[in-house]
């Protein structure tokens, strides 16, 4: 159990017996300075104290989030309070109560250090050579000499434990475009290589699946099920079916669950991984690749064991009339792209194959009924446009094509396949990690109005219909050609979708129940629903106990995974766009403002650097203004691009 799980317990209380023995000694020291509270044998935590996250500000100051409740408001820590806390510390801190103010509290003790490494490179000043952080290029204190340092190449990358401050690891130099997945990796405590335990784990079960094996399982083998995906990709977590006759959607999922047994070495690495990280070049996965490559994959012309939803539709409305979940044997007849099933929904079967003529009956009939439904969920839920840049690399990692990737309908027929067996799967659970996904606050809303009326974005609707509301700042977006940059806007504007081990919901798709149950191989929340699927469909009770057993801890955590993972993702495009602008530097590039706040930022929209931010010396600009934009400066260890407004081009939308 990782040390913010354990705190979230201590949050709410958490008996004797049950502290894990490598928390033991910080149990003694809590109680010690009585933070913690014993009665009945339980530990709990004095409501006087927090554990939280530090944050800290340019201007020194520290705010402090909490692990155990996303939602309670940042607590203040003035920068003579955090005892020598710094950014993404984990802390004890003592609440300071006064009179009127923000809330304010002090770093009583550091638990944790944010990672136990810190990236940084080496740079030559005034003869010395000082080692930077690679992102805020403070100089950092290192256990090695100058002599050592001095013999290593000029812009060294290192991995410095935080601990020791001794070297850990040399993971480059600064100019080679190859050690930006490194970078990108350390920066948020991530690796690549799995444990030996773990891929001789994952090789044990074979290469393929032998159905005569599994009699309790149903047969689907015989029905033409498909897999559809980007044209890159190499794990197939769902395939899908359709009954024309009697309009029943059959989902496949890869049956991860059936290979990754809890508190295994494959489970124990997953669960600290929780999510495939993807890169434009390639992916660290959450499982090994023979597992997520594999035996799990649902691949073309294999059997695969899979956990089936079969969900009949009404063939008017769409609605669900009956859903069930099956533990199955499957055989995918055929891997589409999106680019190939887009052919044919627009009647271009040039690229048909003899196999086609088994599923395009199917698919063809499908399409038209989930586009009802679709039309159906968009009355009660939010629909929003969101481009996605795909970078192309050679082989020396450089930056060499940019693709922009929107919805298409390809795009939408399994979004919505996937969101009704998702659905389903979530009413079939009364407790469980569910994708949650609250109102927007009344002071959001004020916000992003205020924000859009200065662009002259107006609407009439009420507050107590949002999704009209929402609707009617979409249809005047459009009309100025700025909808995608509103839609951002309103998404700003609205929570954050999060992991929950309480049913609250999804906002934004409109739905009452709603969990991830359709990637199991690339996200560890769906392996858990999983689990507790197949227990409740067995009537283990037990199971089920155990599977539950601090799952609002797991979802926490779970949350803090994917946006760790998303962050490596990003971190990563960003030292790719960098190296790009380093080499065009006093060139100008089209861009639009999409912030206007402290340090203006615009996005290019032009040539190779589509979708990378610069960071404006400019202050008066204007929230989406059109401009032509100069390289200025770019730093490549960080990763940031500065730029200047060389032209207006449009500054009223």
């Amino acid at each position: 159990m990782d040390i913010k799980s354990f705190l979230r317990l201590l949050v709410t209380g958490v008996q004797k017996k049950d502290v894990p023995r490598e928390y033991a000694e910080l149990v003694e020291n809590l109680l010690l300075i009585k933070a913690l509270k014993i009665k009945d044998n339980l530990y709990k935590l004095d409501s006087k104290y927090r554990f939280g996250v530090v944050d800290i500000s340019r201007t020194g100051t520290g705010y402090l989030s909490s692990v155990a409740d996303e939602r309670q408001k940042d607590l203040m820590i003035e920068p003579h309070d955090l005892n020598g806390a710094s950014k993404g510390d984990i802390v004890l801190a003592k609440r300071i109560f006064s009179k009127g103010g923000r809330p304010k509290a002090k770093v009583i003790e550091i638990l944790k250090k944010e990672f136990e490494v810190t990236v940084a490179y080496t740079k030559t000043v005034q003869g010395k050579t000082e080692v930077l952080h690679i992102k805020t290029d403070l100089p950092l204190t290192v256990a090695a000499s100058q002599k050592a340092l001095k013999a290593m190449p000029e812009g060294t990358v290192l991995k410095i434990d935080n601990y020791t401050s001794a070297i850990q690891e040399v993971l480059g130099v600064i100019d080679d475009p190859k050690v930006d997945e490194k970078i990108s990796l350390a920066l948020y405590n991530k690796k690549e290589q799995f444990p030996e335990a773990c891929e001789k784990e994952a090789k044990s079960f074979g290469d393929f699946v032998d159905k005569s094996m599994y009699p309790d399982r149903v047969d689907l083998t015989h029905l033409p099920f498909c897999t559809i995906d980007p044209p890159d990709a190499k794990d197939f977590d769902d395939a899908i079916y359709f009954d024309v006759e009697t309009t029943t959607l059959y989902v496949a999922i890869a049956d991860v669950s059936h290979y990754v047994s809890a508190y295994s070495a494959l489970d124990k690495e997953a669960k600290n991984r929780g999510f495939t990280i993807y890169f434009p070049h390639k992916s660290v996965p959450m499982l090994p690749r023979s597992l997520s490559e594999n035996i799990c994959s649902l691949k073309p012309d294999e059997d695969r064991l899979a956990m089936v939803y079969k969900i009949r539709l009404d063939p008017d409305s769409g609605e669900a009339l009956h859903e069930e979940l099956l533990e199955a044997v499957i055989h995918s007849r055929r891997r589409y792209t999106y680019d190939t099933i887009d052919l044919f929904l627009e009647d271009d079967f040039s690229q048909k194959r003899a196999i086609d003529d088994e599923i395009l009956p199917f698919l063809l009939p499908l399409h038209k009924l989930l586009l009802k439904i679709r039309h159906k969920r968009l009355q009660s839920g939010c629909e929003f446009r969101n481009s996605e840049v795909r970078m192309q690399l050679n082989e020396n990692h450089e930056l060499i094509g940019i693709r922009v990737e929107t919805e298409t309908p390809s795009h939408a027929l399994i979004e919505d396949a996937m969101l009704l067996a998702n659905k389903a799967a979530a009413k079939a659970l009364e407790k469980g990690i569910f994708r949650t996904h609250d109102r927007p606050s009344e002071e959001r809303i004020d916000e992003l109005l205020d924000d859009l009326a200065i662009i002259g974005i107006y609407t009439d609707e009420k507050r107590d219909n949002l999704y009209a509301l929402i609707r009617s700042l979409q249809r005047n977006a459009d009309e100025k050609g700025i909808r995608e940059e509103v839609d951002k806007l309103i998404i700003r504007a609205q929570q954050q979708a999060v992991y929950d081990h309480e049913n609250k919901g999804h906002f934004g798709l409109g739905f009452e129940h709603y969990t991830h149950f359709t990637s199991p191989i690339r996200r560890y929340s769906d392996l858990i629903v999983h689990r507790l699927l197949r227990a409740i469909k067995q009537g283990d009770e037990k199971t089920q106990k155990f599977i539950l057993k601090d799952i609002d801890v797991v979802a926490v955590r779970v949350s803090e995974l994917e946006r760790e993972a998303a962050k490596v993702a990003w971190d990563f495009m960003d030292r790719k766009y960098a190296r790009y602008a380093a080499a065009h530097q006093g060139e100008r590039f089209l861009a639009r403002i999409t912030d206007n706040e402290r340090t203006p930022i615009a996005h290019f929209e032009e040539g190779l650097l589509v979708g990378a931010r610069a960071f404006l010396l400019d202050y008066d600009v204007d929230l989406f203004a059109e401009v032509k934009v100069e390289i200025v400066e770019v730093h490549i260890p960080a990763a940031k691009i500065i730029g200047k407004i060389s032209e207006w081009l449009q500054e009223n939308v």
